[in-house]
């Protein structure tokens, strides 16, 4: 059913869960997982070089995708691992689902409605929006 998964994460613990329902998912259907973190571009306006900006994301990114690789190995799931930067990181899942072949994007949402969702904004809900493939979303 689904062959090639996308897994999303952030790197916090909501994100975690996602993770490992991802490849929980993976490990019993046999199915490919890759798993996507998504980081800010330099700011125009930033007070940091872009050098010190780009290793900041890049640790954070390494962090996350280190911990997903940890969890996969735990679960027996072999999995690839992407750092993109983008504006929209909706749009940067969307479009490496489509590049990878993936048949299924997983990924965290903590459930927020009404204002918090429209002040916070959701990556989720534009994930859920923009694609034209399943998103299995985590709470």
């Amino acid at each position: 059913m689904y062959t090639h998964i996308l897994i999303t994460t952030d790197g916090s613990v909501l994100a975690q869960k996602g993770v490992e329902h991802g490849l929980t998912l993976a490990k019993n259907l046999g199915s490919k997982a890759t798993v996507i973190t998504v980081t800010d571009p330099y700011p125009l306006n930033s007070p940091a070089t872009m050098a010190s900006w780009s290793e900041a994301q890049t640790r954070h990114a390494e962090a996350a995708l280190n911990l997903a690789k940890e969890t996969a190995e735990k679960f027996g799931v072999n999995v690839d691992v992407i750092q993109d930067s983008d504006d929209s990181p909706a749009e940067a899942i969307v479009k490496t689902a489509h590049e990878r072949g993936c048949n299924l994007i997983v990924m965290a949402s903590h459930g927020r409605r009404g204002v918090g969702r429209l002040l916070l904004g959701s990556q989720t809900a534009e994930v859920v929006h923009y694609s034209t493939i399943p998103v299995l979303v985590v709470r």
